[in-house]
């Protein structure tokens, strides 16, 4: 609804309204397919994109828009800048809710950037105490004598 009205006036390229358009698309599929994770997901990542994408629009058009409408309709250039701008304040919020709807439907926020963890898990760990000492190292690596590789035991 923002999105339309800060479309009244054309200040903003075309971009803008194809991107909210877009976004607002996979958010009615995915409140209407209540069973998909990837559609919450696509819808989500929709909202963070065109977050980042608003506030680089707003910054290269805003000035010029302004300047271009300010004898014609300037009220009207301002009401449809508000409106982007209360979009643009809202998608945030829009994100917490999206986010919790996906958590609602299975979805998990597994990124692993492998760095080690610490956890005080026991079962994890393995105990380096009681060792096989039935043979020898070679023997233990599955190698023969003279240190070729042996044949593999299954």
């Amino acid at each position: 609804m923002f999105v339309c009205r800060a479309c009244l006036i054309t200040w903003l390229p075309t971009s803008y309204v194809l991107g909210n358009m877009s976004a607002l698309a996979v958010g009615v599929w995915a409140i209407a397919q209540r069973d998909s994770i990837d559609a919450v997901l696509m819808f989500l990542i929709g909202l963070a994109v065109t977050i980042l994408t608003d506030i680089v629009h707003f910054g290269l058009y805003y000035a010029a828009g302004e300047i271009q409408y300010k004898s014609v309709a300037l009220d009207l250039f301002r009401f449809s800048g508000g409106m982007a701008i209360l979009s643009l304040l809202l998608k945030p919020v829009s994100c917490f809710f999206v986010y919790q709807m996906y958590r609602e439907r299975g979805g998990e926020y597994n990124v692993n950037f492998g760095f080690p963890r610490i956890t005080r898990n026991g079962d994890t760990y393995q105990s380096i105490d009681h060792q096989d000492q039935s043979g020898s190292s070679a023997s233990s690596y599955n190698q023969a004598e003279g240190g070729k590789p042996g044949p593999l035991s299954y």
